[in-house]
């Protein structure tokens, strides 16, 4: 399978309001025929002939990765009737730039005993469809941790020796901010007066594409990313997110337009191990 399908257009990435979208089919391979290092992406997934990994010319589905889980939903044909289930999806880690739908077929037609089993012909067009539900959650969560994040710096950069910030989970059951320094508790409430401002100003949220020398001509040298875990196809640019009157992100996730559009932003508990700092949080 390596090398033969190109890169997946990650649609997601240009319009993450886009719940529906076109496409065709480049590769459909039983899970277990998946080289040993695609599978183990998949960690939960059985080592069962009916799952099916798809890979499509774009998708609008968001790959498990930056802290974000991946996107459900579903790809149908309405040519060949099929359906397919899209249970998990992950950046593939044998062909650089490809998306993996991992998911189950089930044919329209599901009293009939004499049809092949369903699947999708190569080059057939489908139409991908997200759980939208789920997907507007993880755009609010991850936003959130851009706030979060925000609201920590700008309050404790200059309080909290060796300050940085580090990594983020924005996933619906364990979302926090992780700092480098020392976080007392007695710094919750000011946070959370930090996150309740930055979200009742509805700053916006826009995406943009920089080159090296884009951040460093708006002094944000130090979010450079360093190649760890960033893939660019010759001529692309970092993504980033801007929190307009806030902070800037390089960020692959999905969003909302405005922080308002977060919802309530809570500030749990702040935890501290090892020099490090750990904020939760949580939206409603």
């Amino acid at each position: 399978m390596s090398g033969l399908v190109s890169r997946t257009v990650l649609t997601f990435q240009h319009n993450a309001k886009l719940y529906s979208l076109p496409t065709s089919v480049l590769a459909v391979t039983p899970f277990p025929s998946l080289a040993e290092a695609d599978r183990q992406l998949f960690k939960s997934a059985p080592d069962d002939d009916s799952l099916v990994v798809v890979v499509t010319k774009e998708t609008i589905f968001h790959p498990q990765g930056g802290g974000q889980p991946s996107d459900t939903g579903s790809m149908s044909s309405s040519s060949s009737g099929n359906i397919f289930s899209v249970h998990a999806v992950r950046m593939s880690a044998t062909d650089e730039g490809r998306v993996l739908h991992l998911g189950r077929f089930r044919s329209a037609d599901s009293t009939s005993t004499t049809k092949p089993a369903p699947s999708f012909a190569l080059d057939e067009p489908v139409t991908q469809n997200l759980d939208v539900d789920k997907r507007v959650l993880y755009s609010r969560l991850h936003t959130a941790g851009h706030v979060l994040g925000a609201a920590v710096r700008h309050l404790l950069e200059s309080q909290v020796p060796g300050f940085d910030e580090l990594k983020a989970s924005h996933f619906p059951d364990s979302a926090a901010c992780e700092f480098a320094g020392l976080i007392e508790g007695k710094w919750k409430d000011e946070i959370q007066a930090k996150v309740d401002e930055y979200v009742a100003a509805a700053m916006p949220v826009e995406v943009d594409f920089w080159t090296d020398e884009d951040f460093r001509a708006n002094g944000l040298e130090r979010l450079i990313p360093n190649g760890e875990g960033v893939k660019l196809a010759p001529g692309e640019k970092y993504r980033v997110v801007k929190i307009v009157g806030a902070e800037v992100y390089p960020c692959g996730g999905t969003h909302v337009d405005t922080t308002e559009q977060c919802g309530k932003v809570g500030v749990r508990k702040i935890s501290r191990s090892k020099g490090t700092s750990r904020v939760s949080y949580n939206v409603s």
